[in-house]
């Protein structure tokens, strides 16, 4: 008699249990993340850094009164006239280098977030819930944020002018050598808590803001989740997108700076440094909630033609060589 015939049945519970596993070429993705994701990121970043550094220089200004600067205008205005445009670009270099990976970074971690979640939770599901989408977003800036910190660190200090006149500004170098020596390695990472917490919220909201505009227009048109929208629908969504992240988490944002930017020369000898918390008390006491959002209207303009034109580029790359 075949052995087969003698063959004892297995059961359902005895069978060994299947491991999810992640699709294949994650190698190949990871590659077309970092540089579709650098591409559109550094594009975004030449639109929007004359307006970023508006941004930092309104909410940098010492508490005491008056103001250096009225308003988004009056800053732009006494910006040009002492330095031109090359003062509203001044250090670009590290927040080139920071979008490039900044945006290579939120792209790749939120599609390993996907990824995990199809592998685990919703493995039938082709396309993932929108609460869902919104969690992977809020763990692709998390994981962003620690890169992203040391650049934004150098950035801001590049960023606000001098005090004292005739002295040269310096360089990206001679500020991460000054940082390094005052406060050694762990001192790139001052500020973290807030762009912890902006990163963590904010690409929650500007994943979802995209996601949520994008499945709007597919429901219109009654478009499946697999095709592209026309590019003014990626812009529109971009839009919204880069609005939402840049307005809800702003204050965050706003103390990030005025830690990052403090000058270290007037704290008197063996004095605490400040914290995260104490400058956002000091902030709140001295100016409120306009002090806390001292800068985020041109913020968000200019956030809305970048986020569009960097979700445009991405999704076109993705077209094109996807």
């Amino acid at each position: 008699m075949a052995a087969a015939e003698h063959a004892i049945p297995v059961t359902d519970d005895e069978r060994p249990m299947e491991r999810p596993s992640l699709p294949p070429n994650q190698g190949l993705e990871a590659v077309k993340d970092i540089v579709f994701g650098s591409t559109a990121g550094m594009a975004g970043k030449l639109i929007e850094y004359p307006f970023d550094t508006v941004k930092v220089r309104l909410q940098s200004q010492p508490a005491d009164l008056p103001l250096r600067y009225t308003g988004p205008i009056d800053c732009f205005r006494q910006s040009f006239q002492t330095d031109g445009v090359r003062g509203l670009y001044r250090g670009i270099s590290a927040p080139m280098t920071g979008a490039a990976v900044e945006t290579s970074c939120l792209f790749f971690s939120y599609r390993i977030a996907q990824d995990l979640l199809r592998a685990s939770i919703y493995a039938d599901t082709e396309q993932l819930p929108f609460p869902a989408l919104v969690l992977c977003g809020a763990a692709s800036g998390s994981v962003t944020s620690l890169a992203l910190t040391p650049i934004e660190l150098i950035k801001c200090k590049m960023q606000v002018p001098m005090e004292s006149a005739g002295l040269k500004a310096p360089g990206p170098l001679v500020l991460i050598t000054s940082v390094f020596r005052q406060d050694g390695l762990l001192g790139f990472w001052r500020g973290q808590l807030g762009t912890l917490i902006r990163e963590t919220g904010g690409s929650a909201a500007w994943f979802g803001g995209y996601e949520g505009v994008s499945s709007l227009f597919r429901k219109n048109s009654h478009q499946s989740s697999t095709e592209s929208l026309p590019v003014y629908q990626q812009m529109i969504a971009g839009a919204t997108a880069g609005i939402s992240y840049n307005f809800l988490f702003y204050p965050a944002d706003t103390i990030k700076s005025r830690l990052q930017t403090e000058d270290l020369s007037r704290l008197p000898v063996n004095s605490e440094r400040q914290t995260f918390w104490s400058v956002g008390k000091a902030l709140w006491k001295q100016q409120g909630i306009k002090g806390m959002y001292r800068g985020c209207g041109i913020t968000c303009a200019r956030s809305a033609p970048s986020s569009a034109f960097i979700f445009s580029v991405y999704e076109g790359l993705r077209h094109y060589f996807g």
